[in-house]
């Protein structure tokens, strides 16, 4: 079946048609320009690439004659920026690897110190209770000993007996 471009019977077509009311007078225009609205942080980026953009110099390296055919220098010339290239790409690669084990160090680095950080925490805490429980046990044992000290020397008040001239014991 053929078209002809015109809609069928059954089928409708709608079509936005813009508020004339609301356009400029001056505007005859069906669409009109509105500049693009960046976010601030993309107008720098924008501003940065501008910049670039006019300031680094386009290099044309690979320069021929625009007669046809290859001279006999052409060869070297492709050697050369073959050269180039193999330099570049090297120093990309050995640029990437370096970084990614400069990476890859300090990611272990990291975590030893975590690790270092964790033990000397674990140590610190087991240190921090075996000097609390010292000082509880003495504490427990001054109480004590106090209270058997006091025993014994209202044992020897009572006694009557007292062969030291009212000197306490030696412990």
């Amino acid at each position: 079946m053929m078209s002809t471009g015109r809609p069928k019977d059954g089928d409708l077509q709608l079509a936005a048609v813009a508020d004339k009311s609301k356009q400029g007078a001056s505007s005859t225009a069906l669409v009109e320009y509105t500049p693009p609205v960046f976010k601030e942080e993309e107008e720098d980026m924008e501003i940065k690439l501008r910049r670039i953009m006019e300031n680094v110099p386009v290099r044309v390296s690979n320069t021929s004659g625009s007669s046809a055919g290859s001279g006999s220098g052409d060869f070297h010339q492709y050697r050369q920026m073959r050269r180039k290239e193999q330099d570049r790409l090297s120093r990309m690669d050995a640029d990437y690897q370096k970084r990614k084990e400069l990476a890859e160090f300090c990611m272990r680095r990291e975590e030893r110190v975590k690790a270092a950080e964790e033990r000397t925490a674990k140590k610190r805490l087991k240190r921090q209770k075996k000097k609390q429980r010292k000082k509880e046990k003495k504490a427990k044992q001054n109480a004590g000993g106090e209270e058997l000290q006091k025993e014994v020397s209202s044992s020897n008040d009572d006694s009557g007996d007292s062969d030291n001239n009212g000197e306490e014991p030696a412990k």
